[in-house]
């Protein structure tokens, strides 16, 4: 299996171009959020996401929770995949697809323990083309809905992956040092990464290299 892999948090055409050279299959643009890295305008999205070659995904990272709402930020940024990092609350999912036909729409659910699993199998029966599984906690007074640079229960994630019948992404804490037994453990459809292959706040080729190296021999 080729594993798919998606380098979040990409603030610049020059950081596209450095993630796309090195293999990555999906690039992520993070609009507002409460908080987490990476975070640039909407005017900037739209400019990045215009320029990505065609077979290479632009996720749209966004923190609203209405179909109106989202179906407005992605006709202003233009990316061709919405990744939704909160609960829908407002609309169902087949009204957002309905709304932006040939718009991939992959939900995040933020492992935080068993109660995950079922919210995962929900979700999948409702719609969505893929899941993506976080640490993220939006319990918290001031929410966190990804960029953490932690790992979850992957014994969960693992779960999770054999119990719906959609494309399942991996993210939280992934770097070079562990993505070969988060592959070998979990076996997702994709990988996304955003602080394990930067320094200080910037995408660093060296550490790509190392990290596309690692699934490559694991």
């Amino acid at each position: 299996m080729t594993v798919r892999v998606k380098i979040c948090c990409i603030s610049s055409h020059e950081e596209a171009r450095i993630a796309i050279q090195h293999g990555a299959s999906a690039l992520g643009l993070v609009s507002h959020m409460p908080s987490g890295p990476g975070v640039i305008d909407e005017a900037m999205i739209q400019d990045i996401a215009g320029a990505v070659p065609p077979g290479v995904a632009s996720f749209l990272l966004t923190s609203l929770q209405s179909v109106e709402a989202i179906v407005a930020q992605q006709k202003r940024c233009g990316a061709n995949t919405l990744q939704i990092c909160d609960h829908l609350i407002d609309g169902t999912y087949r009204q957002l697809r309905a709304a932006l036909p040939g718009i991939h729409i992959v939900q995040v659910i933020h492992v935080t323990g068993p109660d995950s699993l079922e919210e995962a199998k929900r979700v999948a029966s409702q719609g969505v083309h893929a899941l993506l599984l976080d640490s993220g906690n939006q319990s918290l007074e001031v929410k966190e809905l990804g960029g953490t640079g932690r790992t979850h229960n992957w014994e969960i994630s693992r779960q999770i992956v054999q119990q719906v019948d959609i494309p399942v992404f991996l993210a939280g804490g992934l770097k070079p040092a562990n993505i070969a037994e988060a592959l070998r453990r979990v076996r997702p459809f994709g990988v996304d990464l955003c602080s394990g292959v930067r320094t200080n706040d910037r995408l660093d080729p060296k550490k790509l290299e190392k990290f596309f190296r690692a699934i490559a021999a694991g």
